[in-house]
């Protein structure tokens, strides 16, 4: 297969590649899971010294990084020296800042990694939290064109969370969701969705649509959408534009503000390695999130559900009940987020903040190239299952998604279980295998492709 010499097929070659990665380092930054580990069944101390799993899984939660319980300990000292202190003060030593100011520090950060300014980035809630918030900022049927642009354009396969917040938002404005959610999928027999064919289905409904609302990356095939291009044929027919990038966040390069996305939402524990449940992101473009003193004396800005967080700071604490927004991102805030929260996620973020989008990208691609080229070399073997996840590089994260043949998902996946390798499946035929470029190393990538293959032959 073009791109990799004969002897790629070698472990040899796979650690050949690993000496020359020049993020190798990033790997010590996590606490691996030991094989040993893996197998516990009570609560137990994480084994340094033990032959490390290998987890092919930050797709549905990244390895926890060493920081976190350093930073866990700046917050809980900051509370037990200074007590409400820690909300205005910033310590000497702490890689922390106040708690007032500890979600702008998370923002500054997740903006680097979503392309976006600072101000139009905030740390706050959870996915699909946040997502209800958005839609009821930038999902108003009845004041779009006299209630004419009513639906919304979505993924066929959402994930559930998405397709339920969706259906609610809908019927909250006393419509019909079989009428008004517009479900678009590939064709029959595929996984791939054209953006040819997610532009003809925005051409359709150019007059009555209100939401596109997309997966940056779907969740189950991996297929990552043109997002700049979406965008704007959208946006050329009138229609407000938002990305779920639950997938996508700190998994591939986004350029949100120079894409002139409305609004996007994430989590931070898969790829961003926050932990599980960890507080969740949201961008809101600047246009959307000025706040102006008009004529009239009276402050204007983008309607949206509010909190006293979401004030500026200047007027927080003077309790008079007149709110005034902070511009952008951060004015969508509601109530103080959790400052325990907020350290875990700056914790993962300072691993971020020692590489680049760009580089972690293109270890990103050189891992699943390498992947792809190890599953279909065996030809025989490969008949045995399809990799789903689009062929083209530039339409994919760090996912592969292999959907095997009827009655094997469950014998493979023990195999991978018993071998210490942990990645995901889906029923009924899908296993889902993401090597991360920050903790994944491409001999694990090797190692993987042995097991799969002998699970195949058992098959």
């Amino acid at each position: 297969m073009p791109g990799f010499p004969s002897e790629a097929l070698t472990r040899r070659y796979a650690e050949s590649l690993d000496a020359q990665d020049p993020l190798r380092c990033l790997r010590e930054e996590f606490l691996i899971p030991s094989k040993e580990n893996l197998k516990t069944t009570r609560l137990t101390e994480h084994d340094p010294h033990g032959e490390p799993c290998i987890y092919f899984c930050g797709n549905s939660l990244g390895l926890q990084p060493k920081k976190v319980s350093s930073y866990l300990k700046a917050h809980l000292d900051t509370w037990a020296t200074i007590g409400v202190g820690g909300h205005f003060r910033d310590l000497e030593g702490s890689p922390l800042r106040q708690w007032q100011l500890l979600s702008e520090q998370a923002a500054a950060s997740m903006g680097r990694i979503v392309g976006a300014k600072p101000e139009e980035v905030a740390a706050m809630g959870t996915l699909t939290a946040n997502l209800h918030l958005l839609m009821a900022s930038f999902y108003n049927p009845e004041r779009e064109e006299g209630g004419k642009r009513r639906k919304v354009l979505l993924d066929w396969k959402a994930f559930p969370s998405d397709h339920y917040a969706i259906e609610s938002q809908i019927k909250w404005h006393g419509l019909d969701p079989s009428k008004e959610m517009v479900l678009i999928g590939p064709d029959e027999g595929e996984y791939e969705i054209p953006t040819s064919k997610i532009l003809s289905v925005i051409d359709e409904h150019a007059s009555d649509a209100a939401l596109l609302l997309l997966p940056g990356i779907q969740y189950y095939s991996g297929q990552y959408f043109d997002i700049p291009t979406i965008t704007r044929y959208a946006h050329d027919k009138g229609i407000v534009v938002g990305w779920d990038l639950a997938h996508a966040y700190a998994n591939v390069e986004l350029a949100l503000h120079d894409w002139d996305v409305d609004f996007a939402v994430w989590c931070t524990y898969k790829y961003g390695n926050a932990g599980p449940g960890a507080i969740a992101g949201l961008f809101v473009h600047e246009k959307h999130g000025k706040v102006e003193l008009a004529d009239d004396g009276k402050l204007h800005f983008r309607h949206r559900l509010t909190g006293w967080y979401g004030g500026d700071r200047s007027v927080r604490f003077k309790m008079d009940n007149k709110f005034k927004p902070i511009p952008g991102a951060g004015g969508f805030q509601l109530s103080n987020p959790s400052a325990v929260d907020l350290a875990s996620l700056c914790a993962a973020l300072s691993v971020f903040d020692k590489t680049s989008m760009t580089e972690l990208r293109k270890k990103s691609l050189s891992l699943t190239g390498y992947l792809e080229y190890l599953l279909l070399a065996d030809s025989e073997k490969s008949r045995l299952f399809r990799i789903i996840t689009p062929a083209d590089p530039a339409a994919r994260g760090a996912q592969l998604s292999l959907l095997l043949k009827p009655g094997l998902l469950d014998r493979v996946a023990q195999n991978l279980e018993d071998a210490g390798i942990v990645c995901d499946k889906r029923q009924p035929n899908v296993v889902r295998v993401a090597p991360a470029p920050l903790y994944n190393t491409y001999t694990e990538v090797w190692e993987f492709v042995q097991v799969f293959k002998k699970a195949l032959e058992k098959a």
